[in-house]
């Protein structure tokens, strides 16, 4: 599934912006585009609705914390809500251990997320 992207109008200084599909190497650059008017407003706080969201490379983690650095340089927030289990383990790993840290390429940090998200999704989410 190719990546899809629903941008909704600002709430107050909130906004929500669901996404669904693949965030990976072939379609983050679409994703830094269609946000970078939501980061450029004026709002305090993005929410990432990723409850359609399948799959996520490094190449979307680091979209989403450039979509963290533009909000906190403004005392905003990021707030991702409705993660799929194999989206929540890729999660938990960056958080646990910054990538930048552990794999010498991104293709070795792809090929790592790659294989946790398909044993969540084979219903395996051992390390």
């Amino acid at each position: 599934m190719d990546l899809q992207i629903s941008i909704d109008p600002p709430r107050g200084d909130s906004q929500r912006v669901a996404v669904a599909g693949r965030l990976d190497t072939h379609s983050y650059d679409e994703f830094d585009r269609r946000l970078a008017p939501v980061l450029a407003s004026d709002i305090r706080s993005l929410v990432l609705d990723l409850s359609g969201l399948d799959y996520i490379s490094s190449a979307g983690i680091r979209s989403v914390f450039k979509a963290r650095k533009a909000l906190s340089a403004r005392d905003g927030k990021v707030l991702v809500a409705n993660l799929q289990p194999q989206i929540a383990k890729v999660f938990d790993i960056v958080r646990a251990v910054p990538m930048s840290e552990v794999f010498t390429s991104v293709a070795e940090a792809d090929a790592y997320l790659d294989a946790m998200q398909q044993k969540v999704l084979r219903g395996s989410d051992e390390d």
